[in-house]
């Protein structure tokens, strides 16, 4: 199994940046697409963006395009979700997850086998 611990949550300020990280450890061979998702209160479970093995291809969620960037460094196992233009709608629990789906990168969430446990990203109005 891959185990993935997502980092790097907090508060910010509106119009600021944060960056998420996520690691992957276990059986990295089932390391293929990466994906953010997020979960506001009261909220579905909304996609935020994917990456391909080894990260030539991305797929941007609509709200997100043109202010969230997503990269991958495959020697050290970890996934970054760059974010600018924070606004106060962006607050929400963040999950890394893991696909074995790999091109083109998946959207939905039932297409993710491992998640991680959520890392909290609060953006003061």
């Amino acid at each position: 199994q891959v185990q993935l611990i997502e980092s790097g949550g907090g508060l910010v300020q509106d119009g600021g940046s944060l960056t998420l990280s996520c690691a992957a450890s276990g059986r990295t061979l089932q390391w293929l697409s990466v994906g953010w998702f997020r979960q506001a209160p009261g909220k579905e479970r909304e996609f935020v963006a994917s990456i391909s093995w080894p990260g030539r291809k991305t797929t941007i969620g609509k709200s997100v395009k043109g202010r969230f960037t997503i990269s991958r460094d495959n020697v050290k196992y970890t996934a970054d979700l760059q974010m600018n233009a924070l606004r106060p709608e962006d607050t929400a629990i963040y999950y890394c997850a893991a696909s074995g789906i790999n091109s083109p990168p998946p959207d939905r969430s039932e297409e993710f086998e491992y998640w991680g446990q959520g890392t909290q990203v609060t953006v003061s109005s």
